[in-house]
């Protein structure tokens, strides 16, 4: 199992004193530092407006580091489609795979944060729609062998060829996935998916099922199953005043970021994203004490090994992790990084065995 950087640029809190602007940068530091420490990728997310974060451009991000890094794998996480003409999805990370030698890993999906939808004048109540019909033309822009068109609903596009064309064939495609429509989008597809386990254990069940339910959706689609992989948040913690810390920094998460972009009524949703109500409720009501495993890493190096364990034997490929959450000083993240991949990746096969002796 493989373990990578994750972040979604959380910076709405009280009396904060952290800039944007400085976050951003602490951010492109701390993906850096990723490739150093021997993770195997970077996955920098997309948010508007200082609503669930701040970073608003992954790719550019990404492209920054290329010179300062060596093997890790460049994702966003994820690209907001609907927002986007997919065309210029298709360049951009086209683009940044040919400028990486071929690192790129791209994920998509449709967000939950209506504030973000407006002043693109994207429709929030249309996104489902708008975001099969986007995977659809960026699949036919990167894997045509020549000159393709595109007649839906939602984009017209008469016959041409992007440039420059991905190194990769194909760049590997993943669907955030938070309900069984999103896993059926990816398996009619045969694309990979990516799950967050806190939102997996409410619609699905678990980790576990969430896995089996795409690998049987993709087999009822005729298609071989992708890779799975989750994001977690994390925190390594020595003692109970430091266990503490992090579980109120992860309900400081939750409420002062989470809570706040979730619709709230069932008539605030689309149809597709009503489940996101039921999340919003467990999430409001939720306690330090609550936290578990199914939502975030908290404890002990040998404490969140045996979780991590558990989430192989859940058939998850690739974990990457939430470090910076919470508003956590940029020194601690740091520290944090340094001691997962010394003190609990050892514990499991994967390229980082080998990439973790080079950096000692």
């Amino acid at each position: 199992m493989e373990f990578g950087y994750f972040t979604l640029s959380d910076n709405h809190y009280p009396n904060n004193p952290r800039s944007a602007n400085q976050f951003v940068l602490d951010i492109r530091e701390e993906a850096i530092l990723a490739d150093r420490i021997g993770m195997n990728s970077v996955w920098i997310g997309e948010h508007h407006f200082d609503s669930l974060g701040v970073n608003s451009r992954p790719d550019l991000l990404l492209a920054s580091i290329i010179p300062h890094t060596k093997h890790v794998r460049l994702a966003p996480a994820v690209t907001v489609l609907p927002l986007h003409h997919p065309i210029h999805v298709a360049e951009t990370w086209a683009s940044l795979d040919l400028l990486s030698g071929g690192r790129v890993d791209f994920a998509t999906g449709r967000g939950y944060d209506r504030a973000e939808y407006t002043p693109f004048g994207a429709d929030f109540f249309a996104s489902a729609e708008m975001f099969e019909e986007g995977m659809d033309v960026v699949l036919k822009a990167w894997n045509s062998p020549g000159k393709w068109s595109h007649q839906g609903k939602y984009y017209n596009i008469p016959e041409m060829q992007i440039t420059p064309s991905p190194v990769q064939k194909p760049i590997p495609f993943y669907v955030a996935s938070f309900s069984q429509i999103s896993v059926a989008m990816a398996a009619k597809r045969g694309l990979n998916i990516i799950y967050a386990p806190f939102a997996a254990g409410m619609v699905f069940g678990g980790l576990d099922r969430a896995v089996d339910s795409y690998r049987e959706a993709c087999v009822q689609a005729g298609n071989k199953p992708g890779r799975a992989m989750c994001s977690y948040f994390i925190y390594i913690a020595d003692d109970a005043k430091s266990e503490d810390y992090g579980r109120q920094s992860q309900l400081d998460y939750f409420n002062h970021c989470v809570i706040r972009a979730i619709p709230n009524k069932l008539e605030d949703a689309p149809p597709t994203m009503q489940y996101f109500v039921k999340i919003a409720d467990t999430l409001r009501n939720m306690k330090k004490e609550n936290l578990s495993d199914k939502s975030i890493l908290i404890g002990s190096p040998a404490q969140i090994i045996d979780s991590l364990k558990k989430v192989e034997q859940a058939g998850i490929d690739e974990v990457i992790l939430y470090f910076n959450v919470g508003n956590k000083p940029h020194s601690m993240v740091k520290d944090q990084m340094h001691r997962f991949m010394s003190e609990i990746a050892p514990h499991f096969q994967g390229k980082h065995q080998g990439r973790i002796k080079l950096a000692a």
